[in-house]
């Protein structure tokens, strides 16, 4: 896939918005931002879990559904570290492919979450849409 996207956009790689280094100051705190986001995502998650692989192997192991931590601000934090770290390559960067490539991952996100709620919410019933209804899916809430 990556080799694909690569080909596909060789042609605009050079193509940018702007050039400064200025913009390298909010893109180095959207990836800092994304890797504690990513790291709080891993608490009370296993790298098995993180991955999807309970779901694809189909084993039927006790699952529990996780609403403490970041959770309980947003309920698909890894979904945002991969936005903040996409956006931080865009802004750094200010070429084209980069925010076009970030929109792209915007709107198949969307999507991804909308299929990963009805999921969950077949999996866990009402506790799910209780935790659905009361934490926002992307942008955190902060208290």
């Amino acid at each position: 896939m990556w080799v694909g996207l690569g080909l596909l956009t060789a042609t605009w790689r050079r193509v940018s918005l702007y050039t400064t280094a200025c913009a390298w100051i909010p893109a180095a705190l959207l990836f800092a931002m994304g890797i504690w986001i990513y790291r709080q995502s891993r608490v009370h998650f296993s790298w098995e879990q993180l991955s999807g692989l309970p779901e694809l192997t189909r084993v039927n192991s006790e699952q529990r559904l996780v609403t403490t931590g970041i959770r309980a601000r947003v309920r698909h934090p890894v979904y945002v570290g991969h936005l903040c770290q996409m956006l931080a390559w865009s802004v750094g960067t200010g070429l084209v492919v980069c925010w076009v490539l970030t929109g792209f991952a915007m709107l198949t996100g969307a999507v991804m979450i909308r299929m990963e709620d009805a999921e969950l919410r077949k999996r866990f019933g009402e506790e799910y849409e209780r935790y659905q209804s009361a934490v926002p899916a992307i942008l955190p809430r902060i208290y």
